[in-house]
C-alpha cells in the first residue's frame, strides 16, 4: 500500500465488509424432519471478521447461521429465546461494532500536530466515519434472520447474532407451527414444535480434546460389553480415586460416571459447559492474568489428573465471576460399554478459592468444596434440566467418609463423601 494510500485510510473511515464470504458452511450441519430441514453455521472470530467487517468478538457477539425450510402445512416461526435468550438484533450488533468517531478523531488529531495542514479535512473523517456505520447498519439488517412467518415450502435464511462461545456452540432450534400457538390458546389438540439441538465445532481455541482419536483408546477387541449387574459390579470395582503421575499417591475421588458415545457428550454438556485449553505458554498466562485481576477465563486449562495409567481424555468446566469460581470434571474413557455406548468415568468438583501449598509449582492451588458430592449431584440436576438424562443412578465404588474424618486430594484439599459414584445414561434428544 502506498503512502498516499495510507494517509487516506487513515483521513476516510473505510468499511469493508465480505457479503458474498461463505466459508463458514463448510463447518455447516443439517438436520432434516417431515416438517422442516435445518442447517446451521457458527462463525469464528475471523470469519465474523471476514463477512461483517467488525470485530464482534471482541464485543461478545457471535453470528449464527441458519437456513430453514419449512415442510409443514402450517407456517412456522422461528424462535430466538431457545438459541440464546440474550442475542442481540442485527442493529443492535451493529450499534456495538460503530466506528467511533470521537475516538478516531483524538488518533487523527495527535497526527495532526505533524501534519497541521490535514485538520482541515476533519470534517471528511466525520461525514465518513458516519457513512460507514450507517452503511454497517444496512448490512447487519440485510443479513438478519426476519422475524415472521415461514410459509409452508418457502426457506428462509440469516443471522442470529448471539453471545460469543468458543470450541463448541450448542444451537437449539425450536419451530412452532402458528396453528399450533392457536390451537393451544383454545386448548386444542396441537403439534409438537419441530425442536433440534445442534452441537457445532468453533476453531478459535485449543481445546484439550480436539486431538484426541476417542476411537483408539480401547481396541475393539477390549470392548466389555455390560448388562445392567455386570456393569454395576464392573463400575464399583473401579480405582477409587485419581492419582499422580507415578500412581503412589491418590488424589480426587472418582465419582461420576457417563454412558454415551463423544457427540452425545457434547450435546450434553456443550450449553451450560465449556472446554478447557490445552497447556501452552499463551493459556498459562491467560490463566495467571486471570488469577491476579479476579476475572474469568472460561477456557481455562485444568491440571492432569491420572487414571488407568493416563491423563484425563477430555475436561469441562463451568465458570462464574472468576476463574477462582468454577466446577470442573475430568474423563476418562473405559473399555467398558453398555447399549453399545462407551462408558466414561470421571472426577467432579467445585473451586471455591485459591490457597497456598507447596505441592504446586506457582505455589498455588484452587480450594475445592469439601463436599464433593454436592458437585456430583449438580452434574445430575444440570443434565436432567438440559433434558439429556435417559437414566440415573448410583453406585458404590468410591468409600464413604464424613466430614469428621475428610481424606485428602494431591494438593491436601480435604474432603468428605457418602462413597458413591453417580451414573448417568445420556439421552441422544432432548428428553423429559
Amino acid at each position: 500500500m502506498t503512502v498516499l494510500a495510507r494517509l487516506w485510510r487513515l483521513i476516510t473511515t473505510p468499511y469493508e465488509p465480505d457479503e458474498q464470504f461463505t466459508g463458514f458452511l463448510e463447518r455447516a450441519v443439517t438436520q432434516t424432519t417431515d416438517r422442516a430441514e435445518v442447517t446451521v453455521a457458527v462463525l469464528s472470530a475471523a470469519e465474523s471478521r471476514s463477512r461483517f467487517g467488525g470485530d464482534l468478538a471482541k464485543h461478545g457477539i457471535q453470528p449464527v447461521f441458519l437456513r430453514i425450510t419449512n415442510r409443514a402445512p402450517e407456517s412456522v416461526r422461528l424462535q430466538f429465546v431457545t438459541i440464546d435468550p440474550r442475542y442481540f438484533t442485527p442493529l443492535e450488533a451493529a450499534a456495538a461494532n460503530h466506528f467511533s468517531i470521537a475516538r478516531r478523531l483524538s488518533a487523527f488529531g495527535a497526527m495532526g500536530w505533524l501534519f497541521l495542514p490535514l485538520f482541515a479535512l476533519v470534517p471528511l473523517k466525520l461525514v465518513t466515519a458516519w457513512l460507514a456505520n450507517g452503511r454497517m447498519d444496512d448490512v447487519f439488517a440485510a443479513s438478519g434472520f426476519r422475524l415472521g412467518p415461514i410459509r409452508p415450502g418457502e426457506m428462509a435464511e440469516g443471522f442470529v447474532f448471539t453471545t460469543l462461545d468458543l470450541g463448541t456452540k450448542a444451537v437449539h432450534v425450536k419451530l412452532s407451527e402458528i396453528g399450533e400457538i392457536l390451537r393451544s390458546l383454545t386448548h386444542a389438540s396441537a403439534t409438537p414444535p419441530v425442536d433440534l439441538m445442534f452441537t457445532i465445532p468453533v476453531p478459535g481455541i485449543a481445546a484439550d480434546f480436539l486431538d484426541h482419536d476417542f476411537t483408539g483408546i480401547h481396541a475393539a477387541a477390549e470392548a466389555e460389553p455390560c448388562d445392567v449387574p455386570q456393569l454395576v459390579a464392573r463400575l464399583q470395582a473401579l480405582p477409587a480415586t485419581t492419582q499422580n503421575a507415578t500412581g503412589s499417591r491418590a488424589g480426587d475421588p472418582v465419582n461420576l460416571v457417563l454412558i454415551g458415545d463423544f457427540d452425545m457428550l457434547l450435546a450434553a454438556f456443550a450449553a451450560r459447559w465449556d472446554a478447557s485449553e490445552t497447556i501452552s505458554l499463551a493459556t498459562c498466562w491467560k490463566t495467571v492474568r486471570a488469577f491476579l485481576l479476579g476475572s474469568n477465563y472460561r477456557y481455562s486449562p485444568v491440571s492432569p489428573l491420572h487414571l488407568f495409567q493416563r491423563v484425563q481424555d477430555m475436561a469441562l468446566q463451568r465458570t462464574r465471576h472468576s476463574i477462582n469460581e468454577r466446577l470442573h470434571l475430568r474423563l476418562w474413557q473405559t473399555p467398558l460399554t453398555f447399549e453399545e455406548k462407551p462408558v466414561w468415568v470421571g472426577q467432579v468438583s467445585r473451586d471455591i478459592g485459591v490457597r497456598f501449598t507447596t505441592r504446586a509449582w506457582n505455589l498455588t492451588t484452587h480450594r475445592i468444596d469439601p463436599n464433593v458430592d454436592e458437585s456430583r449431584d449438580y452434574v445430575i440436576e444440570d443434565l436432567l434440566q438440559a433434558g439429556r438424562v435417559a437414566a440415573a443412578g448410583y453406585v458404590d465404588g468410591v468409600g464413604p467418609c464424613p466430614a469428621t474424618a475428610p481424606k485428602r486430594n494431591l494438593t491436601g484439599d480435604p474432603y468428605h463423601t457418602d462413597g458413591r459414584r453417580a451414573v448417568i445414561q445420556l439421552s441422544a434428544r432432548r428428553t423429559a
